[in-house]
């Protein structure tokens, strides 16, 4: 937007009367070749109004009158949301963009339903003893620490995938560049209404800003109905990496618990923390091997991003 547009929005934030006014400039310049006296406009505008557009510079002197400095870019203020106000950007996507397909909403119930495992012993000692059946092979080749790390590797890279593929960096950087733009527009309003009251305003612009301010919380609450589109987006990848990880989970679970990992292969040396048993707690009531796992798959996952030149940062922030 250029600098002529971005004062006339001003001036409109100040005073949404100006509004009419500008629009009754513009059709009497288009009518009088270009120009515009204050005699045309004095029944739409009131003369510290007329005064504070030359003043900005969107009026310059002409033959006989006063002419629209940048006119392109008068169309643009006018003409951008309909009444010279900087409004919020759209964000277009349809609701089709982000809807989830029967796929996705079938691995969302499968994961809640592996979830059911961490309290059933029934359903851990099954998908534990199902999964042993495939990694078995590397648990017999590798103590348990190392297992925990090849696992880690996996997630992280599954997860990598997933997350690249699923998810659309664009459309959330559109999602949060609106509410961005919501935010600075409601402090905006907020700081106007601030020097207004400590200038002692009139009642009159003083319910303005109170009503404009109004209708900006509308707007947010708008756009919060409508951001459930980007929470859906960023949870999408999530529901796909549960349904993988969590019998990985459940099986190491179901190794340590029921007793499955030999006592040597429950001691390791872990960074900073030293010696430390995989069944004792290690952060507060979390057990040392789930720290260990989430120590690996973090650093696993940063390096794949690296790698793989994967970057989830949403576009336009």
């Amino acid at each position: 937007m250029t600098r002529t547009a971005e004062k006339i929005n001003s001036l409109v934030r100040e005073d949404s009367s100006l509004a009419d006014g500008l629009e009754t400039i513009r059709e009497q310049a288009d009518e009088n070749g270009g120009e515009v006296t204050w005699q045309d406009v004095n029944d739409d505008l009131t003369s510290g109004q007329w005064g504070r557009l030359i003043e900005k510079g969107v009026l310059v002197d002409g033959d006989e009158g006063f002419e629209i400095a940048d006119r392109e870019a008068y169309d643009e203020a006018l003409d951008g949301d309909g009444d010279g106000e900087t409004g919020v950007p759209d964000v277009d996507i349809s609701d089709e963009e982000s809807k989830w397909s029967q796929w996705d909403k079938i691995a969302a119930v499968g994961s809640v339903l592996l979830m059911i495992g961490y309290w059933l012993d029934s359903v851990r000692n099954t998908v534990g003893g199902a999964i042993d059946f495939l990694l078995a092979p590397l648990d017999a080749a590798l103590p348990f620490y190392a297992v925990i790390l090849s696992v880690a590797l996996l997630t992280g890279l599954y997860s990598t995938l997933l997350q690249a593929n699923l998810m659309n960096p664009e459309i959330i950087g559109k999602y949060q560049k609106r509410m961005k733009a919501m935010q600075e527009k409601q402090k905006d309003v907020r700081e106007r209404k601030k020097e207004a009251e400590e200038r002692d305003a009139s009642d009159a612009e003083i319910e303005r800003l109170e009503n404009e301010m109004d209708r900006v919380r509308e707007e947010q609450m708008e756009a919060m109905a409508d951001n459930i589109g980007m929470f859906k987006e960023q949870f999408r990848p999530m529901v796909w990496i549960m349904l993988f990880t969590i019998p990985l989970f459940l099986w190491m679970y179901w190794k340590i618990l029921d007793g499955h990992v030999s006592e040597a292969e429950l001691t390791m040396i872990m960074p900073i923390a030293g010696e430390v048993r995989l069944n004792q707690g290690l952060v507060g009531p979390m057990w040392a091997w789930i720290v260990w796992y989430f120590l690996c798959s973090m650093g696993f996952t940063q390096l794949l991003r690296k790698a793989l030149n994967i970057d989830m940062t949403p576009a336009g922030t």
